[in-house]
């Protein structure tokens, strides 16, 4: 059942999450713990991140550094085919613009075709960490819907190229990103609704935000977004506070801000501990509010916070 079936089936909010691919030469051991620890409370669909390929540094031992490209965590395919076949769950990877060429792209679609997974989040992508603006690849994309327009001329049975598939399979559905404290690149949160009905328009079935802490901002996003006649569901993305050094570093990481509620509550904390907990409850009271108002869905980001998703998800689902 593809995931817009999936959320539009359930009589309450449902429950997902999303996992990062293991680093390259590690165990997807791991990622298996990270399911077996939440899948007590039924997730409905599981989405995998896609990483692009980073320019690093060798050192050549004699005073010279050669510069390679390097993916860290590659295998977003493989890990999405083992997760399916071995918890029988909805599997969602996300597709990007950023480091992907358009037939680098359409290898990853016909992988995904072959092994019936047809669920995708398309995203535009971070910025290299050694560019000062976005750059795509050479015959790449810029933003988020060109990449949904090459999707759609797949579904349709035409190749990057121009040319006809000679056999038609089951087409791709998709979903989006959005932000409800706007993207950092957007000049205000007015374009940030435009380009999120331009990207509905192109065929995107839901959106899932970016992570906030402030439940005003999403409901605002919301009626700003069904003001401008976007219909489709808008799933709050998720993320427990979990250590004091976030204070500083999630606002920076992700352009979101924290209530000030929250933030006095921190700075009571005297260790990592005590703001993990803050956190949990913080997270827990969301997730109420947001249950209340009926969302069809909550996903969870689970990196670095598994134990504390695991204890929000006890007092709520």
């Amino acid at each position: 059942m593809k995931v817009i079936d999936l959320i539009h089936s359930q009589q309450h909010t449902a429950f997902s999450f999303e996992i990062l691919p293991p680093l390259k030469g590690t165990s997807i051991n791991k990622l298996y713990d990270t399911i077996d620890t939440l899948k007590e409370f039924d997730p409905k669909y599981i989405n995998i991140t896609t990483h692009r390929s980073e320019y690093v540094y060798q050192d050549l031992g004699n005073g010279l550094f050669q510069r390679n490209r390097q993916r860290r965590r590659p295998g977003t395919v493989a890990v999405a085919a083992a997760i399916q076949n071995k918890y029988n769950i909805t599997v969602v990877p996300h597709i990007l613009c950023s480091g992907f060429t358009k037939e680098e792209t359409e290898y990853v679609l016909l992988d995904l075709q072959f092994l019936n997974i047809t669920d995708l989040l398309v995203l535009r992508g971070d910025k290299a960490k050694h560019e000062s603006i976005f750059t795509p690849e050479k015959d790449g994309y810029s933003h988020a819907i060109e990449l949904q327009e090459q999707i759609n001329n797949f579904n349709q049975g035409i190749f990057v190229d121009g040319s006809e598939m000679k056999i038609s399979q089951t087409p791709f559905s998709y979903g989006v990103a959005c932000y409800p404290e706007k993207h950092e690149e957007s000049p205000n949160l007015e374009a940030d609704i435009y380009w999120l009905k331009k990207k509905v328009e192109a065929g995107a079935e839901y959106a899932v935000t970016q992570l906030f802490y402030d439940n005003k901002k999403y409901f605002d996003f919301v009626r700003r977004a069904r003001e401008a006649g976007i219909t489709i569901p808008i799933i709050p993305g998720i993320k427990p506070f979990k250590k004091l050094s976030q204070l500083n570093m999630v606002p920076k990481t992700f352009k979101v801000d924290f209530p000030e509620d929250l933030v006095k509550e921190i700075h009571r904390c005297q260790t990592d501990e005590d703001a993990k907990q803050v956190g949990i409850e913080w997270c827990a009271n969301q997730c109420k509010e947001l249950m209340a108002q009926n969302v069809p869905s909550i996903h969870f980001y689970t990196i670095s916070a598994v134990d504390s998703i695991k204890e929000v998800a006890k007092l709520i689902y």
